[in-house]
């Protein structure tokens, strides 16, 4: 008995901390965009990378992969970024095969799962959105962040299917006459945006992990 205490215990806390690497982001209301001005920067769809990764079986079994970026654009006047948009192609998601590790399993099964009604249902929303609606300077003594070098708070409205939240997370951002880059890492729950499996709190959906942890380095240059 006290042998099976210890490993559930275990399974609780490495379950626990599988959003530990990265910042909550903050989660509230759909907010107006941000106003456009100053010079665009184009970002670049090849140079930018967008990450996922979340947990299946109470934190054991960690999936993670790649969305590419279809379009977008930043504004910057004075020296920072004041508005911004890209669309995420989830058509386009790929899940890496070394996270799918158990005998049997497939990653591109799962890719066809998440790609599925089940969860973001592709065929009638093939696209998520992200819009900026505030970027404000990262104050370290009022913030504690996991991203190191952190130098903004980006705030931002994502749409995830037909649900629009909006989210703020810390940034870390360089910016030249030329280009413009952009690096963060931070989790969301899936289920904020109705994403859940079967129903939600059902044994199914359980045993996937709620938190998401998504990280992006994103290039743009000056048009």
């Amino acid at each position: 008995m006290k042998q099976s205490i210890s490993i559930f215990t275990l399974a609780l806390l490495l379950a626990a901390c599988g959003g530990a690497s990265s910042d909550q982001a903050k989660t509230g209301e759909k907010q107006e965009a941000a106003a456009v001005t100053g010079n665009t920067y184009a970002i670049d769809t090849v140079a930018t990378t967008v990450d996922w990764r979340a947990t299946h079986k109470g934190g054991f079994a960690p999936r993670f992969g790649v969305i590419s970026v279809n379009d977008g654009n930043l504004s910057v006047e004075n020296g920072a970024v004041t508005a911004g948009h890209f669309t995420i192609n989830l058509a386009g998601l790929v899940v890496d095969t070394t996270s799918v590790t158990e005998p049997g399993k497939k990653a591109a099964d799962l890719e066809a799962h998440l790609k599925s009604p089940d969860f973001f249902d592709v065929a009638k929303h093939p696209a998520a959105a992200f819009v900026i609606t505030k970027v404000a300077p990262y104050d370290s003594t009022q913030q504690k962040s996991l991203l190191p070098g952190a130098t903004n708070l980006i705030s931002g409205n994502l749409t995830l299917k037909d649900s629009t939240l909006n989210i703020t997370f810390p940034a870390q951002v360089t910016i030249t006459e030329s280009g413009v880059t952009a690096r963060a890492k931070f989790t969301i729950d899936r289920s904020a945006w109705g994403i859940s499996y079967k129903t939600e709190g059902s044994p199914e959906d359980w045993m996937i992990s709620k938190d998401v942890e998504i990280g992006f380095n994103l290039e743009a240059a000056k048009k």
